[in-house]
């Protein structure tokens, strides 16, 4: 240990504290002797960084964006989902912290080893199944008396929300999770030993007047491969651009200018009604909302682009380009 030089102000200072007894020279000596040592409890092992977190927080703060998208479109209903907290506790803690009786979706991770809980609070599952069925989104806390038809209806409703749980992983990983198990009671789920260390994510959940949890339990072991890719560094590397080589430009080239465009022109429109239309006969003359003298306007796979005029070229009709069409954003 490297010694301090103390300036003559702060000896003058100590002398004088240990004069007037303030400070106890014995104390000091004792406190000196004592060793530091920091409570560890081998229970709760802390086996992710707080760097490591962050970065699980912020992919549930995605996934929480996209599933509140998906739920709002699905259930055609007011839904907020949003991240409350992000903790990592034994496996056996989260078993004890959920209810005795509720909705829980068993996951596979593929291609990461082990799977993941999704809890759900019977009032926000409920809620759902309401506005499911056409009701107004009430919840009725049954779970103990699921029928078939309503854990068939829930299974296929938390599986179609897949797809925004591999969106969300896919800035670190390209995963294929599956829904394999429902189930309404958590003692029966044996996913690691009581004392794996767990992530747990918890998310607040609004569906129309009704509020809840939904919990989401990560085992080390599925997040085990991925460590390194949850650090800052990972996350703050960006790949180089890729220079094309000069014969892909050539090739992207040819394959636009050989690409075949839909071009048209309007002559014009007009209006008349379905009796006039029943009946229309031979050498029956419809007036156009298009005078004569004005351009026509040329579209592009429906996208107005030149103004032209009619006429004819080799006895066949054409159109002559006049001027471009000016579009706001284009140049």
């Amino acid at each position: 240990m490297a010694n301090e030089v103390l300036s003559q102000n702060e000896i003058d200072a100590l002398l004088s504290a240990l004069s007037s007894g303030e400070m106890d020279a014995n104390q000091l000596k004792q406190e000196e002797q004592d060793k530091k040592v920091r409570v560890y409890d081998f229970k709760r092992a802390l086996r992710f960084s707080k760097d490591q977190i962050r970065s699980i927080s912020r992919i549930h703060e995605n996934f929480a964006r996209l599933l509140t998208t998906h739920f709002s479109a699905q259930l055609r209903t007011y839904v907020h989902i949003s991240v409350a907290s992000v903790d990592q506790i034994p496996y056996e803690e989260f078993i004890r912290s959920i209810p005795t009786m509720t909705i829980l979706n068993i996951y596979s991770m593929s291609p990461l080893d082990g799977r993941i809980i999704f809890e759900f609070n019977p009032n926000i599952a409920y809620a759902m199944l309401d506005r499911m069925l056409g009701g107004k989104g009430n919840s009725v806390n049954k779970i103990d008396s699921l029928t078939e038809i309503e854990s068939t209806l829930m299974s296929q409703l938390f599986e179609k929300a897949l797809d925004n749980l591999q969106e969300a992983w896919s800035s670190v990983i390209d995963i294929d999770p599956n829904l394999e198990e429902f189930e309404v009671n958590p003692q029966f789920l044996q996913l690691v030993s009581p004392n794996e260390t767990v992530v747990v994510v918890s998310l607040n959940t609004t569906i129309g007047e009704s509020s809840g949890m939904i919990n989401i339990c990560i085992p080390h072991v599925v997040l085990e491969p991925i460590i390194p890719k949850l650090s800052v560094h990972y996350w703050m590397q960006t790949e180089k651009p890729k220079n094309r080589k000069p014969e892909e430009y050539e090739t992207l080239t040819q394959n636009l200018e050989t690409a075949e465009l839909d071009m048209k022109v309007m002559l014009g429109e007009t209006s008349i009604t379905v009796d006039d239309l029943l009946h229309l006969q031979k050498d029956d003359v419809l007036h156009l909302n298009q005078a004569i003298e004005d351009s026509l306007v040329m579209q592009v796979d429906q996208e107005p682009l030149y103004y032209v005029q009619a006429g004819k070229k080799k006895n066949k009709l054409a159109v002559q380009i006049i001027d471009e069409i000016k579009r706001e954003g284009y140049n």
